[in-house]
């Protein structure tokens, strides 16, 4: 079965970190860009970093530069988020996508991990 499976959510204080995972099964992740979306409760979907098949271009939203990082080990067919300074508008479900480039379509996506910044 062809799947993307996140991990790594959790609750955090503001100021925590966290890493986010994000696995391929069935499939080898070092073929396709991969993006970190996040979707708040009554708010629209929002990307938050994409990284390119070998890393060599990354993108992230304005809200989380400077405080999310997106890197990948293609050797352990995973991409990772570490997101520091967390602050509670941070809180949604964290998705990761598999896409051809970071401008197109999702191919594969995960369901998602759950990270909750509060105090």
């Amino acid at each position: 079965q062809l799947q993307l499976v996140e991990s790594g959510g959790g609750l955090v204080q503001p100021g925590g970190s966290l890493r986010l995972s994000c696995a391929a099964s069935g499939f080898t992740l070092d073929a396709y860009a991969i993006g970190w979306f996040r979707q708040a409760p009554g708010k629209e979907r929002e990307g938050v970093a994409c990284i390119s098949r070998v890393g060599g271009s990354i993108n992230y939203a304005d809200s989380v530069k400077g405080r999310f990082t997106i890197s990948r080990d293609n050797a352990k067919n995973t991409v990772y988020l570490q997101m520091n300074s967390l602050k509670p508008e941070d809180t949604a479900v964290y998705y990761c996508a598999a896409r051809p480039r970071c401008s197109a379509r999702d191919v594969y996506w995960g369901q998602g991990t759950q990270v909750t910044v509060s105090s």
